[in-house]
Parts: C-alpha cells; sequence; structure tokens
C-alpha cells in the first residue's frame, strides 16, 4: 500500500484536527494538505541496520546486531534515531522508503537525552527533511502517526495520552517523556508525527503503564524532539554533549517500597569495583535519603565533575554499609565509531 493511499484514509482524522484550528497552506484544501504532509514524513522514514563493533560492551544488553528505525531531518543525509541502536556501531545501512540501501556513519550519541545521530554517506535523493514540530503543544488524545522503517516499515495510529517524568532503570531521566496508546511493536527509533507531518519524538520503549502507575495500559514512551533543539548543533560539531559527561555508576535499578533496588551491575563497572551485588538496596546517596531514581539520579548528577568518589548507605542482607564508589565519566567507558 502506497503511503498516499495511506495518507488519504488518515484524511478523515486529519481533518478533525485541522477542523479544530490548525493552520493549512491556502492554496490547496486542508485535506489534500494533510496528505501531502503526511506522505512527505512518510518518505523521510527510514530503516536502520546496525552492526555492533567486535568489542562493544553494549552487546551483553542490546546485542551486536540491531534493528530500527529513524527519521531524516537534515539536507545532508542527516538522520535522527534512538542512541542504543548506534552505540558502538561498527556499521551502519540505511533502508530508504523506496528499498535503496546507503551505508552511513553515526554522527552523534547524548546520553542524557538518549538521542542518536546518524548520516548517509552518499546522497539521500528525493528525501525531504521533516520539520521539528512541538511536542509540549500536542493536544492529549489527539490523533498522531507513529512511523517504522526498513523492510518491514508502516505506520498506525496512537495517541498522546501523557506527558510526564520517565526514570529508566539504566540511570536515565528526562522530565517530559511522551506517553502513547495503543503501542507500536517494531518502536525503536520510530517517528511520531502530528497531523501536519510535524516531527514530535523519538520511540524509546514499551512500557506497559501508559497512563501512569496506577493503571496498566500498553503503549509506548517517545524522547520529545523539544530536547534535541537546543543541543542539536552541539552533537553535530562534538559527537556528544556536555550535559552527558556526568557521574555513572554502571548500574541497573528499580524502586521498591521507597528504596532502591538493584537489579544488575555492568560488568567491569564502578559498582562492581566497589562490591555492589543485584539485591542491594540504595537507602542514601552523600548522606542523603534517596526514594525514587529520578531522585537518586539527580543527587548523583548534581556534581560538578563526573570523576568523583560517592558515598552510598546501602541494605545488603540484614547489614547496612557505607560503600565508596568512584563514578566515572560514561561517555568514556563507550567506544567510539569513526566518524565521531
Amino acid at each position: 500500500m502506497s503511503f498516499q493511499t495511506v495518507a488519504s484514509r488518515l484524511a478523515g482524522v486529519v481533518l478533525l484536527v485541522l477542523a479544530a484550528g490548525m493552520p493549512v497552506r491556502a492554496a490547496t484544501t486542508p485535506q489534500q494538505a494533510s496528505v501531502d504532509a503526511i506522505t512527505r514524513a512518510m518518505e523521510a522514514v527510514v530503516g536502520l541496520e546496525v552492526t555492533a563493533a567486535d568489542d562493544a560492551r553494549s552487546a551483553e544488553t542490546l546485542g551486536k546486531e540491531r534493528e530500527g528505525s529513524g527519521v531524516v531531518i537534515g539536507p545532508d543525509g542527516l538522520i535522527l534515531t534512538i542512541g542504543y541502536l548506534i552505540l558502538e556501531a561498527d556499521s551502519i545501512q540505511v533502508r530508504t522508503h523506496d528499498n535503496r540501501v546507503i551505508p552511513a556513519r553515526a554522527v552523534g550519541y547524548d546520553q542524557a537525552t538518549g538521542f542518536g545521530l546518524v548520516r548517509s554517506v552518499l546522497p539521500l535523493r528525493g528525501i525531504q527533511p521533516v520539520t521539528l514540530g512541538v511536542a509540549k503543544e500536542a493536544p492529549l488524545r489527539g490523533a498522531l502517526l507513529a512511523a517504522t522503517g526498513g523492510e518491514d516499515g508502516g505506520m498506525g495510529l496512537t495517541q498522546l495520552v501523557g506527558i510526564r517524568p520517565f526514570s529508566g532503570y539504566w540511570e536515565y531521566h528526562i522530565d517530559s517523556a511522551l506517553f502513547t496508546s495503543p503501542p507500536l511493536r517494531n518502536h525503536s527509533g520510530a517517528p511520531l508525527f502530528n497531523q501536519r507531518g510535524e516531527l514530535l519524538g523519538i520511540g524509546s520503549l514499551f512500557v506497559g503503564n501508559a497512563l501512569g502507575d496506577a493503571q496498566q495500559v500498553p503503549g509506548n514512551m517517545f524522547v520529545p524532539v523539544d530536547l534535541l533543539k537546543p543541543i542539536l548543533p552541539e552533537m553535530q560539531q562534538t559527537g556528544s554533549t556536555r550535559v552527558s559527561r556526568r557521574p555513572w555508576l554502571g548500574l541497573s535499578s528499580t524502586e521498591q517500597g521507597g528504596r532502591i533496588r538493584i537489579v544488575r551491575v555492568n560488568r567491569d563497572s564502578p559498582a562492581q569495583d566497589a562490591g555492589l551485588v543485584v539485591g542491594d538496596f540504595v537507602l542514601a546517596i552523600d548522606g542523603e535519603k534517596v526514594t525514587t531514581l529520578e531522585g537518586f539520579y539527580k543527587k548523583l548528577w548534581a556534581r560538578p565533575e563526573p570523576e568523583s568518589e560517592v558515598q552510598l548507605t546501602v541494605l545488603h542482607g540484614a547489614e547496612v554499609l557505607q560503600v565508596t564508589v568512584r563514578a566515572v565519566d560514561r561517555m568514556k567507558t563507550i567506544r567510539k565509531p569513526a566518524g565521531i
């Protein structure tokens, strides 16, 4: 089924939104303007096929072979995706909507937001970059379009059901994550569009609580494109951002009963060197009680230098211990592909 056909079928939904006050080009009908915008957006969606380097530590959790999506945001073949797809990549192939396969290279990875940048080695002829929208202005329960690229590329209607903070178990937090439902299966790097074809976010995760902890409704978490705009020039110039240079312990954790429970300790990480193990509970950091992942991370990241000693109060079995962890700069532990 062509993009034009799908866009036409979406026009009924689009018109409902346009009727609420969204501007359109005066030279055409609202329905045709919507079809054109959606078609252009879909043509900018690409598939990404990634192979991690042989010595990539991230392969332990993310695998060596990875597939996902991205979207063209620059006239020079610049592609936005989710960062974990291209982490420590050795080779990257871009598959366009018309099934062209083009080599690409990693341009940047921002640990703080989770965004990744890729640039095609050859020109992406015939593809117009998408426009970056404003995620915070998207209406709740309004119809949005999520898309995937590659051989199994597709698209589906979804709804924005929430904008709220999100804390990941892997030492990650953003204050304004987008939550949508129903879920998109191939969410990794999938772009989220409004009815004007503007990019609102990039897919990161499947979640079981899109409406919040009290309601088990499946959906996806998207990283809002609003977070990209202030850091895009720095990512292209340096391959990262200053905010990404922050203390890292090498822990995966969850919230349990008002405490932080360690569920994984990375190999050769500061946490492992300090003797922390799965099942330990973090009660305080530098003597200050922490009860949520957000509080834990923000207290950790408030340090002026990424490489510093962190004092953790830990419940190990029935014993409360004071553990000193020598945090490191996470970006220094990640293998940089050629090009960054």
